[in-house]
């Protein structure tokens, strides 16, 4: 696949990631629907929390800490994400009962942003107060551009409350330097990730361009500098190698890679003695998840396809 080709598959692919009407056309067809969930197992533990779970333990086996996502965002119905914030606390729940113990990811926009900042200020709160005793934080997941000031804010409010909370920043946006001094003065750990959403070449840097990965080390080296606590996400082990081997990242420094996604190399760094974390994610809400990890790189289109052939075969 050559680069332009390559390019214009990962912006429909990312566009399809947002349009909710054409995954609600999708998701009502059970025919469609049994494809897409099909191509959706390769990234996500499963539906329900025994599935996420039984994940965090395959990851614990391997010799990696766990983190697990409850998927989902944008949701307009106040009641609804009430409901969708008591999910993961029967997440934590079943966590404590089963002895795994992982830290728990999640979208504000799942659990009330879209209603007020004071419903997810409440219901983050609720999440981490449940993992308190289990000494696991919650962490908060990266939105579109368009809502992290919203983000932020809750996410700041939520540590004056909490200790065991932490942020994704996307270096991919423009103002994520300027945010990240901001992220400095909150003791929370700063998951540091390339950014995958459709975004404006006027608010974020390409996926493609160079200064891409300039930007990640600078940022992970400020954030090493300020000796705060820090997990690298990416797959792309060039860049990972640059920012592993700068001297100013602390030494509890974490290699955040997605289920399904960095196996084997989370498996090298492991055995060479890094800190390593595997994200899983778990229920129905995975379409702009499991979209946006295809836009990534689409040659996973091949992968998706022998995936369909081997559920038909």
């Amino acid at each position: 696949m050559d680069d332009p080709t390559r390019a214009l598959a990962a912006q429909t692919l990312r566009r399809w990631a947002l349009d909710e009407q054409l995954k609600t056309r999708v998701m009502s067809s059970p025919e469609l629907a049994a494809i897409a969930t099909t191509v959706a197992r390769r990234y996500t533990a499963g539906e329900t929390i025994a599935d996420a779970l039984a994940s965090a333990r395959r990851s614990q086996a391997s010799g990696h800490l766990a983190s697990i996502e409850y998927t989902g965002e944008s949701v307009r119905d106040a009641a609804l994400a009430d409901a969708e914030a008591q999910v993961f606390v029967d997440l934590v729940t079943a966590m404590r009962a089963d002895g795994v113990v992982a830290t728990v990811s999640g979208d504000l926009s799942h659990v009330g942003l879209l209603q007020s900042p004071e419903q997810a200020l409440a219901n983050a709160s609720m999440i981490a107060a449940a993992l308190e005793p289990l000494g696991t934080a919650f962490m908060i997941s990266a939105e579109g551009s368009d809502r992290t000031d919203a983000v932020l804010d809750v996410y700041e409010a939520l540590s004056a409350r909490h200790a065991n909370v932490g942020i994704t920043l996307q270096a991919r946006l423009h103002r994520s330097p300027a945010d990240l001094d901001r992220l400095l003065a909150l003791p929370g750990r700063i998951r540091l990730v390339k950014g995958a959403f459709l975004e404006d070449e006027s608010v974020a840097l390409r996926r493609d361009d160079p200064a891409l990965a300039d930007r990640y080390a600078e940022l992970a080296r400020r954030i090493g500098e300020a000796g705060h606590p820090v997990a690298v996400a990416t797959h792309d082990e060039v860049l990972l190698r640059r920012v592993l081997d700068a001297p100013s990242l602390p030494d509890d420094t974490e290699v955040e890679m997605l289920l399904g996604l960095g196996t084997d190399l989370l498996a090298r760094l492991r055995a060479e003695g890094r800190t390593t974390r595997e994200y899983s994610i778990f229920g129905r809400e995975w379409w702009l998840y499991v979209l946006n990890r295809v836009a990534e790189h689409p040659e996973r289109v091949v992968a998706a396809v022998a995936d369909l052939g081997a559920s038909a075969g």
